[in-house]
């Protein structure tokens, strides 16, 4: 088989293997943020900022929730890192934000952070501030040994079908879980540009 056909193989192994369950309990999570008026912040590294940054729009403009990214504000994100170093980018921008028990975190990563490796730490901050002020934690992972499927409060795994294409597999399948998630009835308030011009 080729690494295209077995490319796609795992693609379809993969949407029979997600756990619908963790999907509605992110679904339900997200609607009591809403229902409180409570805003989402969505955090992200790499491919993840570039689909946070893509889900901020949906959840603002589909579901009308307030809704930001920090990756997004590249001017704050660059001074905080120079000035109080990667770490703690996330954490310092939610202070200021004042997140609280209304709001909510959305953690989009492949690995959802790993202390003892040192990696992501500065989402493992912003998730252990989130828990102190009582915010829902909300994760879209691709490893369900890290840090953030250990310490949400509701999360969708995508599962690992093989090693070596981890990363490609979680970062398009967060995307494929968050339009099903935008979409869904509970939390869609506005149509579509294409879907109302039928």
């Amino acid at each position: 088989m080729n690494y295209i056909d077995k490319y796609f193989e795992e693609v379809k192994e993969i949407v029979n293997k997600l756990d619908k369950n963790s999907i509605s309990g992110v679904i339900n999570d997200l609607v009591a943020i809403k229902q409180k008026h409570g805003r989402l912040f969505i955090l992200g590294v790499g491919g993840s900022a570039a689909n946070a940054s893509h889900t901020v729009n949906d959840f603002r403009k589909i579901c009308g929730m307030e809704c930001y990214a920090p990756t997004d504000n590249v001017s704050e994100l660059t001074a905080r890192v120079n000035d109080d170093g990667w770490e703690t980018v996330f954490v310092k921008w939610l202070k200021t934000s004042r997140l609280n028990d209304k709001d909510g975190l959305l953690i989009l990563s492949v690995g959802g952070g790993n202390a003892e490796k040192n990696i992501s730490v500065n989402l493992i901050k912003a998730i252990e501030f989130a828990r102190e002020k009582k915010s829902r934690v909300i994760g879209v992972v691709g490893k369900d040994g890290g840090y953030t499927a250990k310490n949400s409060t509701s999360c969708v795994i995508i599962p690992v079908i093989n090693e070596n294409t981890i990363t490609p597999h979680s970062e398009s399948f967060q995307s494929v879980v968050l339009h099903l998630i935008v979409t869904h009835p509970d939390l869609k308030e506005n149509e579509m540009k294409w879907e109302s011009t039928k």
